[in-house]
C-alpha cells in the first residue's frame, strides 16, 4: 500500500472545477493499492477489471488530473513511459536496469534529499527527484 496522507479521497481538492468522478476514484484506489509504480497502460488494465467501460484516454485524463491536484506523483525515468506513484511521503526511486521495476527508497530519518546538492547561485529548485539505478534484489540474485 502506498503512503499517502490523502487516503480519504473525499479530502482531495482537484481544483479547476473538477469533481471526483467514479473513474478518478477507481484510478486513485488502484494506485493506493500499488507499490510497483504502474504505467498508464498498467493502471488501465487494473481499472478495466472493475469498470469495463473505461477507456485508456479516460485513464490518462484521470492520472493527469490527480497529478495536477497533487494526489499522486508522476515518475519519469529517461525515455520510458511515465509511471505513477501514490506515495506522497518524501522518498526516492530505485530503477532496476534489468527488469525495469521501480521501487520506493526511504530516506534516512530527518534527511532532506534536496539539501544533498548545491544548485547554481540564483536558481530556484521547484521539484527535486532522486533516482538510483542498478539491479533490484531479485535481479541481483540471478547469475548473468
Amino acid at each position: 500500500m502506498s503512503k499517502n496522507p490523502l487516503k480519504n479521497i473525499e479530502s482531495i481538492n482537484l481544483g479547476g472545477g473538477h469533481r471526483m468522478t467514479p473513474q478518478r476514484r477507481l484510478v486513485f484506489d488502484v494506485l493506493m493499492k500499488s507499490q510497483d509504480h504502474p504505467t498508464a497502460a498498467e493502471v488501465f488494465m487494473r481499472v478495466k477489471n472493475s469498470m469495463d467501460s473505461i477507456s485508456l484516454a479516460t485513464v490518462y485524463n484521470c492520472l493527469d488530473t490527480l497529478v495536477s491536484a497533487g494526489a499522486i506523483k508522476q515518475v519519469n525515468l529517461d525515455r520510458e513511459p511515465s509511471r505513477y506513484c501514490g506515495n506522497l511521503e518524501p522518498h526516492a526511486h530505485f530503477h532496476c536496469e534489468s527488469c525495469s521495476s521501480v521501487l520506493d527508497i526511504e530516506l534516512n530519518e530527518g534527511a532532506e534529499a534536496s539539501k544533498s546538492v548545491i544548485i547554481p547561485k540564483g536558481a530556484k529548485a521547484e521539484k527535486f527527484e532522486v533516482a538510483v539505478r542498478g539491479k533490484c534484489p531479485k535481479c541481483a540474485r540471478r547469475k548473468n
